[in-house]
């Protein structure tokens, strides 16, 4: 009796100890954009990271890039090295070129039709790839974006001839340069300073980081994006399939429902982020325009000629992709 009661308690300790190491799970999260400052994209993996506290998982979040550059989060994550990242996913294009299709010229539009891409053939596709890689998407976001220069206002394909531009991704890099802009390749969070040394003339990027990087102090014009927004980026909360392997199936549930959370969450805050850009851009001076439906339909031309054809060329099923994106209505 003595013997099985002591092989009971050595068991029960052991269930103990596992129970005690589940609980205690650490994980990190990295992501590029300010911390602490009510950036939407730093929130959602506060909420994530909040949540997950209560399931017995530590999130310890890294922004700023204060973990991992941008363009290295993508290669961390499938290796396992790094357990969730926020980022646009178009950075990781140059791995997956499918990927570019989440940053492509006039494949949004607005925000309601970003809604509903979420849950279209096309996200579906870019998801399974995401998937076959070794990530999975534990929370998807959509942000509008605009392009400003320090020499004056981008309306027209004409404005943008001979300025060195900064583009978030080589779909819309190849719209600018098709225009007769010249490009420079750096992250967001170096945007600043390439514009106020001159190392760029102008950029485009998401609604949140114009905000966050204060490129208000740095330029004279900003197209917003209105009701005929060029620039929308997917910008989801990623994890690696070997950290997600490692959850139990209630982490697992509970790691599904906080993303979720953070997910309707930046829904909601996606909007405002436009209006917030145009009344921060106009409190410092700077002049804020919208594109035409006649503008808007100029830039598609050159994106026809420039951005999609190179995509459809050289990105297996690179036509399916647009042509399912364009679908959705």
């Amino acid at each position: 009796m003595t013997k099985k009661f002591t092989m009971l308690a050595a068991a029960a300790a052991v269930i103990a100890m596992s129970a005690s190491a589940q609980a205690q799970i650490t994980m990190k999260a990295s992501h590029q954009f300010p911390g602490g400052k009510g950036d939407p994209r730093d929130e959602m993996v506060q909420i994530i990271a909040k949540d997950m506290k209560a399931a017995g998982v530590d999130i310890q979040v890294y922004p700023g890039a204060s973990l991992f550059k941008p363009n290295d989060q993508w290669n961390a994550l499938v290796n396992g090295q790094l357990d969730f990242a926020a980022f646009p996913l178009d950075y990781a294009s140059g791995k997956v070129g499918a990927f570019s299709a989440t940053l492509m010229p006039g494949l949004v539009r607005n925000h309601d039709r970003a809604v509903r891409l979420n849950n279209s053939p096309f996200m579906k596709d870019i998801k399974a790839k995401i998937e076959k890689a070794g990530v999975i998407v534990v929370a998807d976001a959509w942000l509008a974006g605009a392009v400003a220069s320090k020499k004056g206002c981008i309306r027209k394909p004409d404005d943008i001839k001979g300025q060195k531009v900064r583009s978030a991704g080589p779909t819309f890099a190849a719209m600018w340069q098709q225009a007769g802009a010249s490009i420079v390749n750096i992250p967001s969070n170096e945007v600043y300073n390439a514009l106020q040394t001159g190392v760029a003339d102008g950029t485009d990027t998401s609604a949140g980081s114009f905000i966050s990087f204060r490129i208000y102090e740095q330029v004279k014009c900003i197209t917003a994006p209105g009701e005929n927004a060029l620039w929308f980026m997917y910008e989801p909360v990623l994890m690696s399939k070997k950290s997600y392997d490692k959850l139990s199936a209630d982490q697992k549930k509970a790691l599904m429902a906080a993303g979720k959370k953070s997910e309707e969450y930046f829904n909601k805050e996606t909007r405002g982020l436009d209006e917030k850009m145009v009344e921060t851009f106009k409190k410092n001076n700077v002049e804020v325009v919208t594109l035409t439906p006649q503008e808007y339909d100029a830039w598609i031309k050159i994106a026809q000629q420039s951005s999609y054809k190179i995509f459809a060329d050289e990105v297996p099923d690179g036509k399916k992709l647009i042509d399912e994106a364009l679908a959705v209505k």
